[in-house]
């Protein structure tokens, strides 16, 4: 297995923008070490009017991202950019998250826990996507996600699903046999 310090673990916190709040924008995105030390953990400065602010379940109100705090997006975009580089991506959906940071990453370093096949069948949902509070339940009895969403515990609770099964999922990678569903494929501009 690669050594730990090649691997991050990334969650982003959305608002909506656009008619109705649809259209996700990056509000707030935590990134941690192998380790679930934490390299980033700041809100992001809204680029367009947000018109849906999700709180019930992002946590996310006006003042965050409004605050002095919150740094400029293209900002957080290089920064993301530099700290993963080169490195190995564990997530859940990560297309989510490189898809509103506008940042493509190379689809063999991802490790995305939604995706990954023996999680997926241990559950009975092959063909399905299952949410991360699902398997943080099913798979190690811990709990996640259960009020506002907090993107440093969210990466870190892949983390840790991640490291349960890193031997064999880092076996299969190394004996040719991707253990991992595609991703939407309406997600592709995320992966090189």
């Amino acid at each position: 297995m690669a050594p730990t310090k090649q691997f991050y673990a990334i969650s982003c916190i959305n608002v909506g923008v656009g008619p109705g709040g649809t259209t996700s924008m990056l509000a707030r995105i935590a990134i941690v070490d192998y380790r679930g030390n934490t390299i980033v953990d700041t809100y992001v400065a809204p680029t367009m009017k947000v018109t849906e602010y999700r709180t019930a379940t992002t946590g996310i109100e006006p003042a965050h991202l409004s605050s002095r705090n919150a740094v400029a997006f293209n900002t957080v975009q290089q920064h993301v950019a530099n700290i993963i580089k080169g490195h190995v991506l564990v997530g859940h959906s990560i297309w989510n998250d490189l898809s509103v940071l506008g940042i493509p990453h190379p689809a063999v370093d991802t490790r995305d826990v939604a995706l990954y096949q023996p999680f997926r069948n241990a559950l009975r949902s092959p063909n399905h996507i299952v949410g991360l509070q699902t398997l943080s339940w099913q798979l190690m009895c811990r709990r996640c996600q259960e009020s506002e969403q907090n993107p440093l515990e969210n990466a870190r609770a892949a983390l840790d699903l991640y490291r349960s099964d890193a031997v064999n999922w880092e076996d299969a990678i190394r004996h040719g046999s991707w253990p991992c569903a595609l991703p939407p494929s309406t997600f592709s501009r995320c992966y090189i």
